[in-house]
């Protein structure tokens, strides 16, 4: 009797061992499960983060010598945009988005007028009278002729399908003169003398 009581003892004892080996197994596995999609969730981040850049190849128009290069980058919520260009004359050259991808014509009219999805008039940008969503402004150019640009805003996005704030699909061009900000609707700039398509 005593030997079929110790042979039971002996068979809890191993069960509950073979349980708590399970259950480490387990914990184990679920440890190494949470740090595989903690890893795959930071790849879909990087590689989310990493769509939301575009650079843009801007050509000379209208006969001048312009040319440039822009980038646009979204980091939580705000869009960075960066412009360097050469070729210019020096002075102030104003700088805006207009409504369409479209470099084709040789004056770079194919692009429309500014971008302006919210329907406002032109001005300065930030002004409380109203200006458009693409009235970047002016950037003064030395004597080599070259010049730069930047801006942050959180009133554009890169690919994020609102129509209102969706830089996407359009063109950057630059103008021969500056703007002025009162003269409705294009700011008294002058022709387009650079124009780059922001397209991915």
């Amino acid at each position: 009797m005593k030997k079929i009581r110790l042979f039971c003892s002996l068979l809890a004892v191993m069960a509950f061992i073979s349980c708590k080996n399970e259950k480490k197994d387990m914990d184990s596995t679920n440890g190494m499960n949470d740090s595989i999609l903690m890893e795959n969730e930071n790849q879909e981040n990087l590689v989310q983060e990493e769509a939301k850049t575009v650079s843009v190849s801007l050509e000379s128009k209208s006969g001048s010598t312009a040319v440039g290069e822009a980038y646009f980058s979204e980091t939580k919520g705000m869009v960075t945009f960066e412009a360097k260009f050469s070729g210019l004359q020096p002075g102030t050259h104003a700088i805006h988005i207009h409504e369409k991808a479209d470099c084709s014509a040789a004056d770079a009219t194919s692009a429309g007028g500014h971008w302006n999805p919210t329907h406002t008039k032109h001005g300065k940008w930030g002004d409380a009278a109203g200006y458009h969503k693409g009235d970047i402004g002016n950037f003064e150019v030395t004597d080599d002729g070259r010049g730069r640009i930047s801006m942050e805003t959180n009133e554009w996005c890169i690919g994020c399908g609102d129509e209102n704030k969706d830089i996407l699909g359009k063109a950057l061009i630059v103008h021969e003169g500056k703007d002025d900000f009162t003269t409705q609707p294009t700011g008294d700039a002058g022709g387009r003398v650079s124009c780059g398509g922001i397209i991915k």
